[in-house]
């Protein structure tokens, strides 16, 4: 059966999960590539939590609260940009370096203060093949083992080679849950999704037994069709590396609690959710290429681009009808079919 309303409605719960499942786990907040040099930086914005993720002068990546230790100020307020070297309290003037340790804090020259004793607290950071993860715990397991079997299954992808061509940010009006469902089948594809649904088997989903930690599987493709786009016409050459097997299948997974991942034969599509509210979660969808496919004159990526941007539009509607019903007095638990085992998984991570 479905979960009961309050998984969907209730705010307490919802803060449970945060602290649960987003603040417990390894979160996906984005790629390594958006920040390439030196001070380049980005914000991570969590419930009430903000991190600045950057490079220190050596080039590590590193993550640390958005908080003076002088007086708790939030420092930077730019989602991105480059630090001239440090990062600089507005309020009183203390003065951080990149590694996070205190450089100057005026009018403290008195006896018993250290500045060694005041660098920025540092939030986990590691990254898989050019994905940034953090984890708020105290002393976080490693991020391999979250990830479990995956990267060796996808390594063929060489993910980390990968650059950006497009980001698209959504607002959808719907619990996170919904969206991770809605993702995790496409029993709904005919009715919702037309154009994707001439391009796959709906029914055709060869799906990995769920795990604690992530839920998917592979799904090829029909009709002729080499990519997911409109018309299925590949305009790119294959990622290198990728077998025959390969090329005809695109790999859908879920790695809890935020990261949607799709991996294409000529592309890659990255979702991260973001939850804003109990019926509100902002979604940050990128695609991402082959750079020698994209150094070309006659590159093109938006047509990957369109087609998911219109799918990902149809996929937030439904989400969004079916927060508004289940929100509804009338609303009880429904039966799942057994083509649906992956979001019944899903749903029993959550309540545990």
């Amino acid at each position: 059966m479905t979960l009961p309303a309050r998984y969907y409605t209730d705010p307490a719960i919802f803060h449970n999960e945060l602290e649960r499942l987003f603040f417990a786990r390894w979160i996906c907040v984005g790629r390594a590539e958006r920040i390439p040099n030196p001070g380049d930086y980005f914000l991570v914005e969590l419930a009430n939590e903000s991190v600045i993720v950057t490079r220190s002068a050596d080039g590590a990546l590193r993550a640390f609260f958005n908080v003076c230790r002088h007086r708790g100020t939030r420092m930077c307020t730019v989602v991105e940009g480059s630090l001239a070297g440090s990062i600089q309290c507005p309020y009183h003037g203390w003065t951080y370096g990149l590694d996070g340790a205190l450089l100057g804090a005026p009018h403290m020259e008195q006896p018993g203060f250290s500045r060694a004793d005041y660098p920025l607290k540092t939030v986990a950071l590691e990254a898989w093949e050019g994905h940034i993860f953090l984890n708020f715990a105290t002393d976080p397991h490693p991020l391999a083992a979250q990830l479990g079997k995956l990267p060796a299954r996808f390594a063929a992808w060489r993910m980390a080679e990968l650059r950006m061509h497009r980001r698209i940010v959504y607002d959808a009006k719907a619990n996170w849950k919904l969206i991770v469902a809605n993702y995790n089948e496409c029993l709904h594809c005919p009715l919702i999704h037309p154009t994707l649904n001439r391009l796959t088997d709906y029914l055709g989903a060869d799906n990995e037994p769920p795990s604690p930690d992530y839920i998917g599987g592979a799904m090829g493709f029909r009709g002729g069709a080499e990519t997911m786009s409109f018309g299925g016409i590949r305009k790119r050459a294959y990622l290198p590396g990728l077998s025959e097997e390969q090329r005809k299948i695109v790999n859908y997974y879920a790695i809890f609690p935020n990261l949607l991942l799709a991996l294409h034969p000529d592309y890659i599509m990255v979702h991260t959710l973001w939850p804003k509210a109990v019926d509100r979660t902002e979604i940050v969808c990128e695609w991402h290429f082959h750079p020698d496919e994209m150094a070309k004159s006659n590159f093109e990526g938006d047509d990957a681009v369109e087609f998911w941007d219109q799918a990902n539009r149809e996929d937030w509607a439904i989400s969004e009808l079916s927060q508004l019903g289940i929100a509804s007095r009338s609303y009880t638990p429904g039966p799942y079919s057994r083509r649906e085992e992956l979001l019944h998984a899903f749903d029993r991570i959550a309540a545990e």
